[in-house]
């Protein structure tokens, strides 16, 4: 499989960067696949002289492993990692040969500190957007660490292999083999996932925030790097940095940029908020907000509480659930939500969409060049989607489009093998055999925590007047939990500003 030359001169620069010999083993057959494989393998060891390759056995055919020149490091490509996987062959390449891995001091002495053996493997489709950042937090715990592995797994390639395991969504990560976990996950959740993350007693121990921003979206950065840049003590308490934008493909309404992929938005993101001395604490959640006096007291999950002079809440949205039976039972068994990560699974199956708005149309769109039928299952009376995408959909001969469906059941026994919806005009309760489920109806607001505790509106989404000021003196909120007419990325992003300024004003009049 030749590369192409945009993508030579590419790897040409960075394969420039390799400090030390390595030695790529390979177990090839006579395959399509191998045949693809070997082909990229002999194109790298022609690309540079630090590069050889040899025959092996290994436990996968094919396969091939980026090993030190005497030295297995555990590092391993089952299938041909091009697409979105070919990132992580390059940075593999380098980080073996020797060069450090963009990781904090800190990460790396907690990875090298872990005792044990860890082989860990991890199943992705090459169109996956999420699955390089696993595969690259695992292939750099590997390079660290001699009692670790890992091994990159393409679904198409072993196709039999993640049928008897049952594997509907990607990244699925197992260890010793054993399913560890699924979905994006950063190397600070896998370790915090082995039980080495942060300490309860250093986040309670912190000295009080002139403002503490809970949310690690485009509103609570934007929040973070105008707080900063106020010369004022500035915290950031995050689930996960970059927050719903994670599961962004593609972003066309971001002014300024005509084109660009979520991870990157967030990757961006969170390297300028890295410019300021902000305190990023990483994989947290907010549990409870209370003000005691002049301060307000965040309690975090893992029982910490951190304090502040003023809080900006930016904890963004979630998928909504469609909550009927067989939902949560099917969740990455058949039931999905992101149609570029687990699309490739469905491949020459039937699938359903439930939701008619623009994210259910361009996921049926989407979906309908993988797999062999997208039923669409709209509650109203007609679509919502824009009628740019509607067009596009009538275009295409493997989608039926349903209204008026109120769908009743997601049905499966260690899988899903259907979906049973009644038609709101008929009362007539219909069945549709189906290999899985995708939920694209909209957003809820991450605000249960707050429950009692300041003003929300019927669906839970929190109060804000013009300035992001809540109903708690000295508490803000802004993007997607709040009550903002509308859900973008650059709306997001301006109310974040308006409530760091606003925090900024309320400090120095306080």
């Amino acid at each position: 499989m030749a590369l192409d030359a945009e993508i030579k001169s590419q790897l040409s620069q960075y394969l420039q960067l390799l400090e030390n010999d390595i030695v790529l083993k390979v177990s090839a057959g006579s395959d399509k696949v191998s045949e693809e494989m070997l082909a990229l393998v002999d194109e790298l060891a022609s690309m540079s002289p630090k590069i050889s390759v040899e025959k092996a056995e290994l436990k996968r055919t094919p396969s091939f492993s980026v090993n030190r020149v005497g030295e297995d490091t555990g590092v391993i490509f089952a299938g041909v990692p091009l697409g979105h996987e070919f990132t992580s062959l390059v940075l593999a390449l380098l980080q073996v040969s020797g060069r450090a891995p963009k990781v904090e001091q800190k990460v790396i002495d907690q990875i090298k500190s872990i005792d044990g053996e860890y082989n860990f493997e991890t199943y992705v489709s090459l169109t996956c957007h999420n699955c390089p950042d696993v595969v690259q937090a695992l292939n750099i715990m590997s390079v660290l660490n001699p009692n670790i592995t890992h091994t990159m797994i393409d679904g198409a390639a072993y196709k039999d292999e993640v049928e008897s395991k049952n594997i509907l969504a990607v990244p699925t990560v197992y260890l010793n083999g054993e399913e560890f976990g699924g979905g994006r996950m950063s190397i600070e959740e896998i370790l915090a996932k082995l039980g080495k993350g942060s300490d309860v007693e250093e986040l309670s121990n912190k000295d009080p925030f002139d403002v503490l921003i809970i949310g690690g979206g485009p509103a609570g950065a934007s929040a973070a790097i105008y707080a900063a840049r106020k010369g004022i003590r500035t915290g950031v308490v995050a689930e996960r940095f970059g927050g719903q934008i994670l599961d962004t493909l593609t972003i066309e309404n971001f002014i300024s940029v005509k084109a660009t992929e979520g991870p990157k938005l967030a990757q961006a993101l969170e390297e300028h908020v890295k410019e300021y001395p902000v305190d990023i604490m990483n994989l947290q959640r907010a549990k409870h907000l209370e003000k005691k006096g002049d301060l307000i007291e965040v309690e975090l999950e893992n029982g910490a509480i951190l304090k502040s002079k003023s809080v900006i809440i930016a904890t963004g949205a979630r998928w909504r659930n469609v909550n009927v039976p067989g939902e949560q039972e099917f969740k990455n068994k058949g039931v999905a939500y992101c149609p570029h990560c687990d699309g490739p699974l469905f491949a020459g199956k039937d699938v359903a969409v439930i939701g008619g708005g623009n994210s259910g149309i361009e996921a049926a769109i989407d979906l309908a060049g993988i797999v062999n039928h997208v039923t669409v299952l709209e509650f109203n009376p007609e679509l919502k989607a824009d009628e740019v995408l509607q067009k596009r959909l009538s275009s295409l001969p493997n989608v039926t489009v349903i209204t008026n469906a109120a769908t009743k059941e997601i049905t499966g026994t260690d899988k899903v093998n259907g979906l049973t919806y009644v038609d709101r005009v008929t009362g007539e309760e219909k069945h549709i055999e189906l290999a899985g489920v995708f939920v694209q109806i909209g957003l809820v607001p991450n605000t249960d925590w707050l429950e009692g505790t300041l003003e929300r509106n019927r669906i839970g989404e929190i109060i804000v007047d013009k300035n992001g000021a809540t109903t708690i003196p000295g508490v803000f909120a802004a993007g997607d939990c709040t009550d903002s007419t509308y859900n973008q990325i650059i709306i997001s992003m301006g109310s974040g500003a308006t409530a760091a300024l606003s925090a900024f004003d309320y400090l120095i009049r306080n």
